[in-house]
């Protein structure tokens, strides 16, 4: 039996379980090794470190969102390719998540408060932009990727030279990045028209500052 031919019921049900898993548990991931697995972890003083757990905090609650952008995009997708991409997709920003995460833990951090707000948004978002259309919903893909590498340049130039681990995890990840804006590119997506990619981006920046602190 295929998603789309399941109750509504067990969509709720299966989404449901989604969100809690990447809330709360241990998504599953691509399986790949941690980039900061083999690098030498150096001391960094008070202000590098809170400064790295806040960089890393804003990256994990964008990947919250991100996973919860696929899976609503995946649940109104009309074709089965494109869902199958979505999925795709999020599997491996479950890598990101989980990276971002035990770094975080490694320096003594915490999550964002506000995850569970972004998730929500976030696939309401996603839910909305599968359901204008698979073409548009790969053109949002495309413009939000694009808007996380310049992101992620930022904060390449923001965090200490010695914490190379929060640096290898973050040029992993705008690698990562970079494959994702293509693949939806190649796979239809259109370019959004010029008055969402600026509606976009101070949303953007509500999320990335607020997760600094919170």
């Amino acid at each position: 039996m295929s998603f789309r031919d399941l109750l509504l019921t067990d969509k709720i049900i299966i989404e449901l379980d989604k969100a809690l898993t990447t809330l709360v548990g241990t998504p599953p991931s691509s399986g790949r090794e941690n980039p900061a697995r083999d690098i030498e972890e150096k001391t960094l003083n008070d202000n590098e470190r809170r400064h790295s757990i806040a960089l890393m905090r804003v990256n994990h609650a964008g990947e919250v969102s991100a996973q919860a952008l696929y899976q609503g995009q995946a649940l109104t997708a009309k074709l089965t390719n494109v869902r199958e991409a979505m999925q795709q997709a999020a599997t491996e920003e479950n890598d990101h998540l989980l990276w971002c995460e035990k770094r975080i833990h490694q320096l003594e951090g915490r999550t964002s408060l506000l995850n569970p707000l972004w998730y929500v948004g976030s696939f309401m978002i996603g839910a909305v932009a599968g359901k204008i259309g698979d073409k548009w919903s790969l053109g949002f893909v495309a413009e939000t990727e694009k808007q996380v590498i310049e992101h992620l340049d930022e904060h390449l130039d923001k965090v200490s030279e010695n914490d190379l681990r929060s640096r290898s995890i973050l040029a992993q990840m705008r690698e990562d990045e970079g494959h994702h804006q293509e693949s939806a590119l190649a796979a239809g997506g259109a370019e959004l028209p010029w008055l969402v990619r600026k509606i976009m981006q101070p949303m953007s920046k509500v999320m990335t500052r607020s997760s600094y602190w919170l």
